[in-house]
């Protein structure tokens, strides 16, 4: 039972953070449905493309909460105490300035592909009307994901710290001014210009760069976060910039594969015209609503394996893994029960009040699929920051290469238009291409747990963390990191 509460600790406040950012395209998607299906489908189609970059920026950040709590575990099993001594505060707060440059330098850069993306939609057999729609809204939520990556360094270092706190309050906060933001640039209140879907990105990213100052000030506020913040990103050793972005990038490779093979589903289902698209829109968002929960499960027993890994508390990685996953196949379970018996409940938010039939009878049916899609999509996650936790950040890319390009897409294509399935034939190659990552991740952990135990005394990747600059190159020549 000590894992199961552990692992709610650490997860609920990450699953918070992740909602309130999904939240916001969330409330965008309710408020496109109040314009027409168009704008659903364009605006919808718009969004997926910002959470695929989104997610790929939050994968290059992720290793930095395994740093961080290697590092104070460490300090833990010199010391004795949970407060970081003055080594580990000091890799700390290198590992935190780093960070923040390295989200800089990835948001620029991300922001610039959104917006290029948007010029190539045209190209990808889009209706014409749907890509002139959603080329304004990715102009506007480019912006926003600066500071949107910022917040998720300091969801890291605090997870990483075991102190993340609660955005119960400021998530629900959020969702309300982004509505009442959406409103007043779209309809024009209080004399502003009616912007459209232009102003309901606007809108997301304005609430974007409040999240992450609310957020901020909580940390200052926190007697044990507060002397370790560092904010002084240009005083970041570039040493461990170079080793963030290395752990980083199999992860936002993963999670940028994932996100691509639900893009190109996007693509799939926007062949079969709008109606489809908006379907597909709508039963994806409450996907990845759902999702959210189990990126928190992933994040929060990936923590608590890279702790046991620093310790060398083997024994406990495998409890740690069950019990995260059977609170994630329980919470699935419930929302699937929803899908299943009061489907009309659950999509009617997303439909406005003067729903269209054909859009409801098609979301309806995908619903079936989304219970599938939730099932194999979060236990493939959890199972990557299982590993992360083990120091294995490359598995993840591989098998999604296989599960995804080499198996997920080749099945959408081949139901979809070989079998003629269409739209269920997209999210059935889906559930596919889940399924197999899913099986090539567990049996790798399986191995590499074992090879773990049997070499609990070589050194992982996490005792690569930051050496002052004193005797590093000498540390380093001693130290590798696992495949």
């Amino acid at each position: 039972m000590r894992h199961y509460r552990e692992i709610v600790q650490l997860a609920t406040p990450i699953a918070g953070i992740q909602l309130a950012q999904v939240a916001l395209t969330s409330t965008d998607l309710l408020m496109m449905g109040l314009i027409n299906v168009e704008a659903v489908a364009a605006g919808g189609l718009a969004i997926l493309l910002y959470n695929q970059i989104r997610t790929m920026c939050v994968g290059m950040v992720t290793s930095v909460g395994n740093l961080v709590a290697a590092s104070v575990a460490r300090s833990e099993k010199r010391t004795g105490s949970p407060i970081p001594d003055a080594i580990s505060a000091e890799e700390v707060k290198d590992l935190l300035r780093a960070s923040l440059l390295l989200g800089m330098i990835v948001s620029l850069c991300a922001g610039t592909i959104l917006l290029i993306a948007g010029q190539l939609l045209a190209f990808a057999g889009q209706d014409v009307g749907v890509t002139s729609l959603a080329k304004p809204i990715l102009a506007t939520l480019a912006p926003g994901l600066l500071p949107m990556l910022w917040l998720n360094v300091l969801r890291q270092f605090s997870v990483g710290m075991r102190r993340a706190g609660s955005l119960l309050t400021v998530t629900i906060v959020s969702i309300g001014v982004n509505a009442l933001l959406d409103a007043a640039f779209v309809y024009g209140w209080l004399g502003i210009p009616r912007m459209g879907l232009a102003g309901i990105g606007l809108a997301t990213t304005s609430v974007q760069g409040w999240t992450f100052i609310v957020y901020l000030r909580m940390i200052r506020r926190d007697r044990v976060l507060r002397p370790l913040l560092a904010l002084d990103g240009w005083n970041a050793p570039w040493s461990t910039v170079v080793l963030i972005a290395r752990t980083g990038t199999p992860i936002a490779l993963t999670y940028g594969s994932e996100a691509a093979i639900t893009s190109i589903a996007t693509v799939f289902m926007g062949t079969f015209g709008p109606v489809a698209l908006a379907a597909s829109n709508i039963v994806n968002q409450l996907a990845y609503l759902a999702y959210q929960l189990n990126i928190g499960l992933s994040q929060g027993s990936s923590i608590l394996v890279s702790r046991a890994m620093s310790k060398g508390e083997h024994s406990e990685i495998a409890a740690i893994a069950r019990q995260t996953l059977a609170i994630s196949a329980s919470l699935m379970f419930l929302l699937g029960l929803l899908y299943i018996f009061v489907p009309q409940v659950v999509l009617r938010p997303f439909l406005g009040m003067h729903a269209d039939p054909s859009v409801t009878a098609a979301a309806s049916i995908l619903l079936w699929f989304a219970i599938a899609h939730q099932l194999l999509k979060g236990s493939q996650n959890i199972c990557i920051g299982l590993l992360r936790g083990l120091g294995n950040t490359k598995t993840g890319l591989i098998s999604a290469l296989v599960g995804y390009w080499l198996v997920g897409i080749p099945a959408m294509a081949l139901l979809a238009f070989g079998a003629g399935r269409k739209g269920p034939g997209v999210w059935s190659g889906l559930c596919v291409g889940f399924g197999v990552t899913s099986i090539l991740l567990w049996q790798r952990f399986r191995r590499d747990l074992s090879a773990a135990r049997r070499r609990k005394d070589e050194p992982t990747y996490h005792h690569q963390l930051i050496k002052r600059e004193a005797g590093s190159a000498d540390a380093h020549a001693h130290q590798k990191i696992p495949s």
